[in-house]
């Protein structure tokens, strides 16, 4: 597809209703207010397309911005690149998508993640906060001691943090406790000392998630589907073994035969 043919698709996608919805969530114009469902749909049907990613994110078009980092392709991107774009990503739902979509699957994952939280712009220290759960996550490479010291500067600096970025250390939180069982008990007692956390949605009815709740309940439905699976596991091995024979029946007597007469 081209740029003409995609932009012209999303304008026709694009409902008043979705953008009074999208506004709501702080994404500015140009928008058409597509659905994510919508946008979902192009994106399998344009695939992975680098060169299409960076003529939409061009445009400046909020919806054309959020198929970009969908069908932008990670492993192109430099991290001068990515910090071209976190720069004019200017609402937290744009900043998310790019960090889960481009820069959590680029080979700048970890060097993004501790350059963007240093910073202190909202959404650029949101992004560093989304790839350290990130991370946590899907990086089975790093040591516990990568995120215990995160989880440090969290305890020590959540609340002062600017609304946005403040949101992101609260999820980091709890993606580092679903990690292992260790850094569960250390995201745990960070989170009970923390407390709330407050963060302003807006006029939206989004709420901020509990930290030790969510931790906790991500365990809990581990447990529930590990045993699920040994239960499957075991129903399945009970219908692949082999049915024991029923004990054999004693043979019967044999009637003996009249010895001849000589």
């Amino acid at each position: 597809m081209t740029l003409d043919d995609v932009m012209g698709e999303l304008e026709r996608l694009g409902t008043e209703q979705n953008r009074k919805t999208y506004r709501r969530h702080g994404v500015s114009e140009p928008l058409f207010g597509v659905s994510y469902a919508h946008l979902g749909a192009l994106q399998k049907r344009i695939k992975t397309d680098q060169a299409l990613a960076e003529a939409l994110w061009a445009t400046g078009n909020a919806d054309a911005r959020t198929l970009a980092t969908m069908i932008a392709d990670p492993s192109r991107f430099t991290l001068a690149q990515l910090d071209a774009w976190l720069k004019s990503a200017r609402y937290h739902g744009l900043v998310d998508g790019l960090t889960s979509h481009v820069a959590s699957k680029s080979r700048f994952a970890r060097e993004a993640a501790e350059r963007w939280m240093a910073s202190d712009d909202e959404h650029i220290g949101r992004a560093g906060w989304n790839l350290v759960g990130h991370l946590a996550a899907g990086d089975a490479s790093l040591p516990d001691a990568f995120f215990e010291r995160h989880i440090a500067t969290i305890q020590a600096g959540i609340h002062a943090a600017k609304n946005r970025t403040r949101e992101a250390m609260n999820t980091a939180l709890i993606n580092i406790g679903a990690r292992n069982e260790a850094l569960r008990k250390k995201a745990i007692a960070a989170a009970t000392r923390i407390g709330e956390v407050e963060v302003d949605h807006g006029d939206t009815g989004c709420k901020t998630r509990e930290a030790v709740e969510y931790i906790e309940k991500i365990w809990a439905r581990r447990a529930m589907g590990n045993s699920a699976g040994v239960t499957a596991a075991t129903r399945a091995a009970a219908k692949k073994a082999p049915a024991k024979k029923a004990p054999a029946k004693a043979a019967a007597k044999k009637k003996k035969t009249p010895a001849r007469g000589r």
